[in-house]
């Protein structure tokens, strides 16, 4: 299996408070891991989706990966041995809560999804990314609007609600056919190629 290269994914606990680090303002450690969740989140939520996590799964690893960067000794050195140290630290999380549950993680043998993802992360988001734009920009209406608002500025649904003259749950509705048309649609555009 391909390894991450300069990384060494320490097996013991990870222990290190970042809040104790004095570093100038605008480079504390809270800026670093701001940087660092904004730079690596989907990609960290789409690595798990895709060694079996469900959603809601996905969403609390992710975030107990961060949790546990904050506590180790990790050093940045790179964006690329950043992501290799995210995946490993997810990938643990994911077999701990998998013993916890008192499942095995056999749907998917992790080593060599990990050797897939790195020979594959780039082309293959891009090209997908690329897809999910194109098929957005042919929602139309309220669709296209929900969509935009959500995920673009950030809204709530709350605000989402009052600017189409919708409930909450009818904004959480149409967001949910929404997706389910552009999952179609990106999952037409991989059935179409060679």
């Amino acid at each position: 299996m391909r390894r991450c290269r300069g990384m060494n994914a320490v097996s013991q606990p990870l222990r290190m408070d970042l809040r104790r680090a004095t570093k100038p303002p605008g480079e504390g450690p809270g800026d670093r891991l701001l940087e660092l969740v904004q730079l690596h989140q989907a990609a960290l939520w789409r690595y798990l989706r895709y060694l079996g996590a469900q959603e809601s799964e996905a969403d609390d690893l992710t975030q107990d990966t961060f949790l546990a960067v904050t506590r180790s000794d990790y050093e940045h050195r790179s964006d690329a041995q950043a992501a290799c140290f995210l995946r490993t630290v997810a990938r643990r999380q994911l077999l701990t809560l998998r013993r916890r549950q008192q499942r095995e993680a056999t749907v998917i043998d992790l080593e060599a999804a990990e050797a897939v993802w790195i020979e594959r992360e780039p082309e293959l988001w891009d090209d997908q990314l690329e897809a999910l734009r194109d098929c957005v920009t042919q929602l139309e209406g309220r669709s296209r609007q929900a969509i935009d608002r959500h995920y673009r500025d950030k809204a709530s649904r709350e605000a989402i609600a009052a600017e189409l003259d919708l409930s909450p749950d009818g904004v959480k509705s149409l967001l949910r056919r929404t997706r389910a048309v552009l999952r179609e649609c990106v999952e037409r555009w991989r059935r179409s190629l060679p």
